[in-house]
């Protein structure tokens, strides 16, 4: 039985896979830590989760937080950024400009290409990097008023 929570696919499976593979993924991974992040915290309402979910997993959330963790990507992971955000989007939502669209496939590919692995603790490090300084915004509200 294949253990989905503990993955350790090798690279050269990883690079049969293609962009939007790893970014569909990556999505998914992104969004069970922010819900967590959001629930741990304990400070977003509940009947305000949904919203303040979404405004951590939308393009634009991902696309301005992005640019906390690029200077910490190894060489690997910025190849693997790069190949996501390169893909061609077959639409891009109507929030978002095609290039925030981008970035954010760009991190859902690392984020998935990290999960895939099993390196469970370097998404972590980036996370927390991405998410420095929300705390202060969720109290304020100020998340939902960024979106």
């Amino acid at each position: 039985m294949i253990d989905y929570f503990h993955l350790n696919l090798d690279r050269e499976h990883l690079l049969e896979m293609s962009s939007l593979s790893l970014a569909h993924l990556g999505d998914g991974v992104y969004e069970v830590m922010v819900r967590s992040w959001l629930c741990l915290h304990g400070k977003a309402r509940v009947r305000d989760l949904h919203q303040s979910t979404i405004g951590y997993v939308s393009a634009p959330g991902q696309a301005r937080r992005f640019a906390r963790i690029e200077p910490l990507l190894t060489e690997e992971e910025h190849d693997v950024f790069r190949r996501g955000r390169n893909t061609a989007p077959h639409s891009i939502p109507k929030a978002a400009t095609r290039a925030e669209y981008q970035t954010a496939t760009g991190l859902e590919c690392v984020f998935g290409w990290l999960y895939l692995q099993g390196r469970t603790e370097r998404l972590n490090e980036l996370f927390a990097v991405l998410m420095e300084g929300e705390e202060d915004l969720l109290e304020s509200g100020e998340e939902r008023r960024r979106k």
